[in-house]
């Protein structure tokens, strides 16, 4: 099972204030020094709070690139882009470029978005999300895969579209969701199926594994065939004691490792961590008990 790490490039990563690009970069370099396999990238132009507090945020793609340029070896990937923030021909031809700059180690992440603030504050229609989404990935999936689109939706559209020059390789597209239709999507076109977050294994967990397994057969495919990741909220209660995230593992470096063999003997292929506090030290407790389940 693969494990990688969510990069702090938000307000609530960084003590109150956005992190600067030097400490990302350095986490994401960390990252990669301690062995762990992959750094990832959420897409938000901000999170609005129920007190209306805006907690700032940079801007996926950006951030992905210059991450891409540094690293060597860790995946890079986004979890997940929204789709309705750009048009599909600009998000494939943005992952072409950005599979290009790492050397063929992106993952390209998308979702249809949920966060309606951001919606209202910059102009973005946020009705019928799951139909444009559904329009949007039609057009992604087969570019990013080097082929050409022709495509007449009611929200998008494209006519002999390629992708020049073309990606080097078949992308991979992960798909994070929820619901049955959203399920049926990523079983069509997705590479990986995301879901997310959580502790340790729990009951809901295991319910959308089955739903994605039931929207597997229904599309007749092979399960084998989607790499399945997970989301994972893990605090470190020697550092951070307190919090009131309810979705979270916060256990000791014995059951941390516990619950990653966990998550594993449940078919996981790849977790996705939040780490809290997202820093260098946190990246060493998560890399012991990483080699914890080597023991």
């Amino acid at each position: 099972m693969k494990i990688g790490v969510v990069l702090p490039a938000s307000q609530g990563d960084g003590g109150g204030k956005t992190p600067a690009w030097p400490p990302i970069r350095s986490f994401a370099l960390a990252a990669e020094e301690r062995g762990l396999d992959s750094v990832w990238m959420y897409d938000h132009f901000y999170y609005r709070t129920d007190e209306g507090e805006l907690e700032g945020q940079h801007e996926a793609w950006t951030i992905v690139s210059a991450v891409a340029a540094v690293t060597e070896r860790v995946e890079v990937g986004t979890i997940v882009l929204c789709t309705g923030f750009r048009n599909p021909g600009l998000t494939a031809k943005m992952a072409a470029t950005a599979d290009e700059v790492s050397a063929g180690r992106l993952i390209l992440g998308i979702g249809a978005g949920w966060h309606d603030p951001e919606y209202d504050a910059f102009g973005y229609d946020k009705e019928r999300r799951a139909d444009r989404f559904d329009e949007a990935v039609q057009i992604i999936a087969p570019l990013v895969r080097g082929e050409t689109v022709t495509f007449e939706g009611r929200y998008e559209r494209a006519n002999e579209a390629r992708l020049a020059p073309p990606p080097n390789r078949r992308i991979p597209i992960l798909i994070a969701c929820e619901r049955p239709r959203m399920l049926r999507l990523t079983a069509r076109y997705a590479d990986a199926y995301n879901t997310a977050w959580y502790g340790a294994p729990d009951d809901r967990l295991m319910r959308q594994l089955t739903a994605l397994g039931e929207a597997m057969e229904a599309e007749g495919r092979d399960p084998a065939t989607m790499t399945r990741t997970v989301g994972v909220i893990a605090r470190d209660p020697t550092r951070k004691p307190e919090s009131d995230e309810e979705r979270e593992f916060a256990g000791s470096l014995d059951q941390l490792a516990k619950a990653l063999d966990e998550h594993e003997a449940l078919g996981i292929d790849h977790l996705i961590v939040i780490l809290q506090p997202m820093d260098e030290a946190s990246l060493d407790w998560l890399t012991n008990a990483v080699d914890l389940r080597g023991g």
